[in-house]
């Protein structure tokens, strides 16, 4: 498959359209906490630190299903990948309705669906910014952003029917529409050619000799960029996933008082603000460089956690959680187009899903930290005082990324230096 899209039968526009179609459905699977109680409520014998391992589960596994897919991905089995991710998502979700044990809600929701979920993120990700070319960074945006959005649309009709028909036949009914709505955009799946360009788009040409970068798995472990990549990567999840675990929570302890129905809104605000940093911070990526935006989002993470710090009211909570939200959903949007554009499109699938696995590292760590040293009581947090320091751990966190971000900088002004006739793109 080595056409070009002049020459070539895909649409790309209509494969990103399919992807995010997907991905709006698989995005339920960041809605947990809107679950969470209800699961608790329903069984008895079950704690709420209990329910949440089955998010960690999920949360954990991903890269597995990433590196395979990215496997099937760079061989031309996007189709096949995102097919198979699909079904699992679907069936998993809707089992946990059934679900009456905490082995199977552990085996439905964090392992079929995690597995799912990995399969089908993984493959709408990769194989469509292989077809955007031109434009990397926009396409990651649009595609994280879809599955960004899909905690938006999904909570509050997952409130609503929770409400009406109980939690268990909530999973049930939004997986079986979910089921309907992913198999059908697979079929408009295809995989991206080798070496694929869009009409009127000229990849940039190296001097005669210097060949374009496409490093393996095992060639990209071998280069220093990587482990500051994934550093990187772990260090910008962090704060958005420490966040998100239990911004709830947060807000109404006594700290910020902020009632449990405005914390319920802040929760969207969050969720829009993520999944709109997606898109944005992916478009902006393209025109200034991804690793200068990594610097900004960086500086917007510390300057926001400082705010929560500082300024504990509702207006102060509600500038912090923008800032982290937008930069969440940008960490998600940028290092895709990051990894690309520094170790080659040939390989992105596995590439990008090894990277990944700094993301799964912040996920057990953001949460782990933010819940035993945030000090509040989950019973009721209005009576309880937030303490502050995953807050101040997180800016650090964010220091460190920013100090890495300058060492990848250098890293590549090193490269283009000894090798100025390569005629690398902006990075």
């Amino acid at each position: 498959m080595s056409t070009t899209a002049s020459t070539s039968t895909v649409n790309r526009w209509v494969v990103l359209g399919a992807s995010v179609a997907i991905l709006l459905c698989a995005g339920v699977i960041y809605s947990f906490s809107v679950f969470a109680l209800p699961l608790v409520q329903g069984h008895e014998s079950w704690t709420m630190s209990q329910v949440m391992n089955a998010f960690i589960i999920n949360g954990a596994i991903a890269p597995i299903p990433m590196i395979l897919g990215g496997y099937i991905i760079d061989r031309g089995g996007a189709r096949w990948s995102i097919m198979i991710g699909a079904i699992l998502f679907v069936v998993g979700f809707a089992l946990t309705g059934t679900a009456t044990t905490l082995t199977q809600l552990y085996l439905y929701y964090g392992l079929i669906a995690g597995l799912g979920v990995g399969f089908t993120y993984s493959g709408c990700l990769n194989n469509t910014i292989k077809l955007f070319p031109d434009r990397r960074g926009f396409a990651a945006g649009v595609i994280t952003a879809g599955m960004g959005a899909g905690t938006v649309i999904a909570a509050p009709i997952a409130r609503g029917l929770i409400a009406s028909v109980g939690v268990g036949q909530t999973f049930i009914r939004m997986g079986i529409v979910y089921a309907v709505v992913v198999v059908v955009a697979s079929l408009f799946i295809r995989p991206a050619p080798v070496g694929y360009a869009p009409a009127g788009w000229t990849p940039p040409v190296p001097v005669a000799g210097a060949a374009p970068v496409n490093k393996t798995w095992r060639e990209m472990l071998a280069t220093p960029q990587f482990y500051v990549i994934f550093l990187m990567l772990t260090a910008g999840a962090f704060s958005g996933l420490l966040i998100v675990s239990q911004l709830s929570p947060i807000a109404q302890t006594a700290s910020f008082g902020i009632t449990a129905a405005t914390a319920a809104v802040l929760v969207s605000i969050y969720s829009v603000c993520n999944a709109s940093g997606r898109f944005v911070w992916g478009a902006v990526s393209d025109r200034i460089g991804y690793v200068k935006a990594t610097m900004v989002m960086y500086t917007v993470v510390a300057l926001s956690l400082l705010v929560l710090l500082t300024v504990q009211s509702q207006i102060g909570f509600t500038i912090g959680i923008v800032g982290l939200g937008l930069c969440f959903g940008g960490v998600m949007g940028v290092f895709p187009a990051l990894t690309m554009k520094t170790f080659g499109p040939r390989f992105q699938g596995v590439n990008y899903g090894i990277l990944f696995t700094g993301y799964s590292i912040a996920a057990y760590f953001g949460p782990q930290i933010g819940s035993r040293l945030g000090g509040i009581n989950p019973a009721d947090p209005a009576s309880s005082e937030y303490t502050g320091t995953p807050f101040v751990i997180a800016i650090a966190v964010a220091a460190v990324g920013l100090v890495l971000a300058l060492v990848l900088a250098q890293m590549i002004k090193a490269q283009e230096k000894a090798r100025p006739a390569e005629q690398l793109a902006t990075v």
